[in-house]
């Protein structure tokens, strides 16, 4: 199989679909390599890593695409990438389409495109493996986040996430007890921050009850206690998921309002469509914007400037999904691996997945 790994060409994206340990792993099972020039540059890994593991280098996106039977990317393609992939090729990668533009939609059925997103790929018990491991290191990235915005140099109140003897730790609401919910609350916690955490699920704010032993404030996410916790929260996180579908709004603009002058938002749902009424994507070149006097970051590839790091994560977690595609082919393997078809947004000209279907219909 021919196997290709694109340069990402989003904004401060430095993560890459492969390391030159995946690399050389396949190229051992007697598959094809192509690695655009420069790829792995972001994620510490040069043109001679990869051509030490067996890759084949090339110069072109064009190329890259065009000798691809799997693609293997880490964001959305460009408008340009998908004018470049050909007919029946796979293409994997953080893909949200349900997010996306119909039109790029219609040209990965035009082309019977298999278009498998790692976000949606789900085990059994409803978990999902590629995931889990991005959704931590941005729980865990959101803290410096919000301490850096805080400074008044970014345009903050000026306030330290813990405090100091006689001057109370600042305030942060985080909305959703997943696994980036959790990561962000542990992390905060551990800059001295009080936190509070809101979710749907009363089963699930008992399990955090015990995993933090009671030093997280939690909520269940009624209208009325978002509202109320918009009155006094410095910083509002939004981690708010559902596998493969829009996010749902759960933060209107009146409530925004209710914030103090220069509190902060950042909206890690914002790659499923944001869940703060007044969120709109934003970049690392230009990460934030202020709207109600409310300081919003709503950067989508967030984990994207920590190449080395993220590129590792999703390694650990997509290896094994991209070795049985490899070995077995995408057809044999989507019948045998359910969790992988779940992960299936189009295949052989047709819509597969349900969510990506409705999301068409209500545009």
């Amino acid at each position: 199989m021919n196997i290709c790994i694109p340069k990402e060409r989003r904004d401060s994206e430095y993560r890459v679909g492969l390391t030159p340990a995946g690399v050389q792993l396949l190229s051992e099972q007697g598959h094809t390599l192509f690695v655009e020039h420069e790829a792995g540059m972001g994620s510490g890994f040069s043109d001679h890593h990869y051509q030490e593991a067996g890759g084949r280098i090339v110069y072109s996106g064009d190329e890259v695409y065009g000798r691809a039977d799997l693609v293997i990317k880490v964001v959305p393609p460009t408008r340009k990438e998908y004018a470049w992939m050909r007919e029946e090729q796979t293409v994997m990668g953080f893909l949200h389409l349900t997010a996306g533009q119909p039109s790029k939609i219609k040209t990965l059925l035009e082309k019977k495109i298999t278009a498998i997103g790692y976000e949606i790929i789900q085990e059994d018990d409803g978990k999902l493996p590629v995931l889990v491991p991005i959704s931590q290191l941005a729980g865990r990235m959101v803290p410096q986040i919000a301490a850096t915005l805080a400074q008044n140099n970014y345009g903050g109140k000026g306030f330290a996430l813990g405090g100091v003897p006689g001057v109370p730790p600042a305030d942060v609401v985080i909305l959703g007890g997943g696994i980036v919910g959790q990561n962000a609350a542990r992390t905060f916690l551990g800059l001295g921050a009080n936190v509070y955490l809101l979710d749907n699920s009363l089963a699930n704010l008992q399990s955090i009850d015990r995993e933090f032993k009671g030093c997280v404030h939690t909520l269940v996410s009624y209208p009325f206690n978002i509202e109320k916790v918009c009155s006094y929260a410095d910083i509002l996180i939004g981690a708010i998921l559902v596998p493969g579908a829009p996010t749902p709004v759960i933060v209107s603009q009146d409530m925004v309002k209710k914030l103090h002058s220069r509190s902060i938002i950042i909206d890690l749902s914002i790659d499923q469509g944001g869940c703060f009424e007044t969120s709109r994507p934003t970049s690392h070149s230009n990460p934030t914007y202020v709207e109600e006097d409310v300081i919003h970051y709503c950067v989508p590839n967030m984990t994207g400037v920590l190449g080395r790091t993220a590129t590792h994560a999703l390694n650990n977690a997509a290896w094994p999904l991209i070795k049985q595609i490899a070995k077995q082919g995408i057809d044999s393997a989507l019948k045998e691996n359910k969790a992988l078809q779940r992960g299936v947004y189009t295949h052989q000209g047709e819509i597969v997945k349900d969510q990506l279907n409705q999301a068409l219909k209500g545009r």
